[in-house]
């Protein structure tokens, strides 16, 4: 057993008895290839939640200060979590995301960059379309609709696979891509509220 698959389902033992998920979609997600998951994000829970969500193990980039953390910078690149550094043009954490993808594996990313506030969506960042543009990984929505009350219903969805083929043929911005995805994201939490 990988130490992924064991903080896992010890994540879900923990979590789950806390809030009740109810978990949509999770057939969208391609059984095999590289996958680009982007999920809006509204509470620090959000990644273990969409980590034992999805059916597939993700690696997630997360911002570089968490790496700072004693016990973090042991336990997140056992979970394939690697740092970036907001702010910056960081070519090594673009290169490493790249790279999982490639290799045919799951990219999760939360394209605001930080938690929203007051849970509302809002502006994704452009290197999320630079991954999608870059790639040919498949780009999957996500939805986390709370807040995180305890004892009280968390919705996950997992849209549909977006096309990204129109995009990469006329070799549209990163800024227009991340957009079209925000979109998407927007459209799952209107449907699913």
């Amino acid at each position: 057993m990988s130490f992924y698959t064991f903080a896992r389902s010890v994540v879900r033992g923990i979590l789950k008895p806390v809030y009740r998920y109810e978990v949509i979609g999770t057939e969208n997600i391609p059984s095999e290839g590289g996958v680009l998951l982007c999920s809006n994000h509204i509470d620090n829970l959000d990644p273990p939640t969409v980590g034992i969500t999805c059916p597939r193990p993700i690696s997630f980039m997360a911002k570089a200060e968490l790496f700072d953390a004693p016990v973090l910078k042991t336990i997140l690149p056992k979970l394939e979590t690697f740092p970036v550094k907001r702010g910056v043009g960081d070519r090594e954490a673009l290169r490493k995301g790249l790279g999982i993808l490639k290799e045919g594996k799951v990219l999760g990313l939360f394209p605001e960059g930080t938690r929203s506030k007051d849970g509302k969506l809002k502006k994704g960042l452009a290197g999320v379309g630079f991954f999608a543009l870059r790639s040919t990984a498949d780009v999957v929505p996500c939805a986390i609709i709370g807040p995180y009350k305890a004892f009280s219903k968390v919705k996950v969805v997992y849209g549909k696979p977006l096309d990204m083929s129109e995009f990469r043929e006329r070799r549209a911005s990163a800024d227009e891509v991340t957009e079209a995805i925000m979109s998407e994201i927007a459209k799952l939490i209107e449907k699913y509220q």
